[in-house]
């Protein structure tokens, strides 16, 4: 007769262990110290055993019965209920222990030394000020996609789309690494994906003759410390991206034979590029050296030395000098050295050669380089004196 709850309810302690039968192997174990518990009988592989269902009444007899019939179901599979329990234990502790903010901590270490300063710095920002201060915390199966959409939109409410699409991205591989390290089973983040939508690009804007005379005449005044009006400078004599001007080391340059090389690891085409320096940019990058302190880069930051100056720093000066709101930014000076150049005469393949737009065809890239390196030294060094006519200078003699 199945076992009724009045009655193991009733079941007194005796002086040894007795179990009152239920049904089909379920029983209720009275101890002489008077704890009851529930066990269940069975046998697998031959072998008689008895696996614990929980203590009475805390677990009561519908409970115990459903226990009993899962526990039946695992045993009809070869598997012994404890095992399970076991298993599903270990695997809620794993879950339980894996927060997220650990794990990115390990992808970050796993993944970054194969990456370039500036984008280590861009991934390390996003890490600090982004995702960890929303995450980090959690354990990694309680992010879902609703919790980084959060920090998605936050992100893209305020402007940086792009930004946005970054973190996605991050985050989605710090998920893909947890899957193969064997503590997440999928990467909500891809159920996110396209859910910010990138910026129209914009093209770089080109100063007019008048503009360009106006910003010469602010730097000195609002272009912030001397370091950052020489930064800008340079990027005027040169025609160099920002950010491979924030890259580069005083090991690159030859005063000389004055050429800057940077190699390709610097390069937004990841090829070398020299770059023929003009008496101003000489000028511009001695003066320079003597704010580097003696270190390595040539543009370091005014607080952390060992990293160079912040992607924002020269287009805030630029700001300050009456061409911020998006209308102008440090890209802007090669489209306007390169615009001028073309109004003045100067071949195009050159101009295309300094701004290193290099063409796919290897042979004919390295034809180019070879073969308009004197023209281009000479197009710069007119750029150079052009800049210091514009600033009522006379060129220097070179």
């Amino acid at each position: 007769m199945p076992l009724s709850d009045t009655k193991a309810r009733k079941a007194k302690p005796r002086e040894k262990i007795y179990r009152l039968a239920d049904a089909h192997g379920l029983c209720l174990e009275v101890k002489p110290n008077g704890a009851k518990y529930w066990r269940v009988r069975y046998r697998l592989h031959g072998k008689a055993n008895m696996w614990g269902a929980g203590e009475y009444p805390s677990t009561s007899l519908a409970e115990a019965r459903e226990k009993r019939e899962w526990a039946r179901k695992l045993i009809a599979q070869g598997i012994h209920p404890r095992e399970e329990v076991a298993r599903q234990s270990r695997e809620e502790r794993i879950s339980r222990d894996n927060t997220f903010g650990p794990i990115a901590e390990e992808w970050f270490s796993d993944r970054s030394p194969g990456w370039s300063d500036y984008y280590c710095d861009q991934v390390r920002g996003s890490l600090d000020n982004e995702i960890l201060p929303a995450l980090g915390k959690l354990p990694v199966r309680d992010i879902g996609a609703p919790e980084i959409l959060e920090i998605l939109q936050r992100i893209d409410k305020r402007g940086a789309p792009t930004v946005a699409i970054n973190v996605r991205m991050w985050i989605s591989g710090i998920f893909r690494y947890a899957i193969l390290t064997l503590r997440a089973k999928e990467d909500p983040a891809e159920y996110v994906k396209g859910a910010v939508k990138r910026g129209e690009v914009k093209h770089a804007v080109a100063l007019t003759e008048k503009q360009l005379r106006f910003l010469l005449g602010q730097i000195p005044i609002y272009g912030g410390y001397r370091l950052t009006q020489l930064a800008t400078e340079l990027l005027i004599f040169t025609m160099v991206r920002g950010i491979e001007m924030r890259r580069g080391r005083w090991s690159e340059v030859d005063f000389n034979a004055k050429i800057w090389r940077i190699p390709r690891g610097s390069m937004k085409r990841k090829r070398d590029h020299a770059v023929p320096l003009s008496s101003q940019a000489i000028r511009v990058l001695e003066e320079m050296k003597t704010y580097s302190g003696g270190r390595e880069l040539m543009v370091p930051g005014m607080k952390h030395p060992n990293k160079p100056i912040n992607h924002t720093t020269i287009n805030g000066a630029l700001t300050r000098m009456g061409f911020g709101g998006g209308a102008f930014a440090t890209h802007g000076f090669r489209a306007t050295a390169s615009t001028i150049m073309n109004e003045y005469g100067w071949r195009e393949d050159a101009i295309e050669r300094q701004l290193a737009h290099v063409s796919t065809n290897k042979t004919r890239a390295s034809y180019n380089h070879a073969k308009y390196m004197k023209e281009r030294r000479e197009m710069l060094q007119w750029w150079g004196d052009y800049i210091d006519s514009l600033r009522g200078q006379d060129a220097e003699a070179h």
